[in-house]
């Protein structure tokens, strides 16, 4: 059973990988730092692989994940508790409970920005 455990692991962690490293420049880069700012911004963050894309949980809810837009081609980060956090970057299109900041992957990742969003949206998931 373990064998079967670490294996179902390691495709998951591949297809992870395969979903950033399979995009363009400037893209691919945007979103690999992104990922990077997400998982250094709490302990407690962790990254799963559902509904074909990459999310993150913060003590296992899911928190926010990381998709292209399909109109306008941009990646965005989507905050799942979305509808508690009030920022002006962030959208709420025809979403009940979720909103997403859009991004250009063309300018430097809005570091600050984004923690001022993912502390805000913490705020949902207190213990």
């Amino acid at each position: 059973m373990a064998c079967l455990h670490l294996s179902i692991a390691v495709n998951v962690v591949k297809a992870i990988d395969l979903y950033f490293h399979e995009k363009e420049e400037p893209v691919k880069s945007f979103m690999l730092a992104l990922r990077s700012v997400i998982l250094r911004f709490d302990p407690h963050i962790t990254e799963q692989w559902k509904y074909g894309m990459p999310f993150y949980c913060y003590n296992n809810k899911m928190f926010c994940y990381l998709w292209i837009h399909k109109k306008y081609k941009q990646p965005y980060i989507g905050i799942v508790e979305g509808s508690g956090v009030d920022h002006p970057l962030l959208i709420q299109e025809k979403r009940a409970r979720m909103k997403i900041m859009l991004l250009d992957p063309t300018k430097d990742v809005p570091v600050k920005t984004i923690s001022t969003i993912l502390k805000e949206a913490r705020k949902s998931y207190a213990l």
